[in-house]
């Protein structure tokens, strides 16, 4: 019974870190990395679509990324989208693909991305000590429902406690590798 529980907590704080590296990779540092772009919605059809899903995004310099749509016809749309977002870039078009050009972050840039990073990785530890406080929560309705003892409970809280340590520390590492990358020059 608590081996699912550890087993139900790791899964949802693993979860966790995977939601906050997707979220951190769409964050601009200096080279051009597709997760800036691959997430971005794209009015298609009247639906908005994961750019991933209308083209492909590849990285032929250091400080651009190609965007190849699928379907020529969605170009227009795909622009609209990358001057519509907040990555502050303006799409350069051939007519059959787009070109972004990522120009040098400005320090004053660097430092609100840091906070922006900063505040993510807040996120991702409340989000790992909410899996915590729910599993403790639901062992101790386990020990009012005398399915486990209070020692149990105890040694459980631990454990839970354990793996929250050891998320937390991997979530700082990853934040820690984030902002080394925005300060990057």
């Amino acid at each position: 019974m608590l081996n699912d529980l550890y087993f139900d907590a790791k899964t949802r704080m693993k979860g966790a870190i995977q939601a906050l590296e997707e979220d951190l990779a769409a964050i601009r540092t200096g080279r051009a990395n597709p997760a800036l772009v691959e997430k971005m919605s794209v009015e298609y059809y009247g639906a908005p679509t994961p750019l991933q899903q209308l083209a492909s995004v590849g990285v032929p310099e250091p400080r651009s990324l190609l965007i190849r749509p699928f379907d020529p016809s969605t170009l227009k749309d795909i622009e609209r989208a990358i001057l519509a977002s907040d990555l502050g870039l303006t799409p350069n078009s051939d007519g059959k693909a787009i070109r972004l050009h990522l120009p040098p972050l400005t320090e004053e840039r660097r430092i609100e991305l840091g906070r922006i990073v900063g505040q993510r990785v807040e996120e991702g530890r409340i989000a790992v000590r909410n899996v915590r406080r729910d599993s403790i929560k639901e062992m101790r309705e386990y020990e009012d429902e005398d399915m486990i003892s209070e020692d149990d409970r105890m040694r459980g809280e631990k454990e839970i406690q354990k793996f929250t340590d050891e998320f937390i520390e991997e979530i700082d590492k990853i934040g820690d590798r984030k902002e080394k990358e925005i300060r990057e020059v």
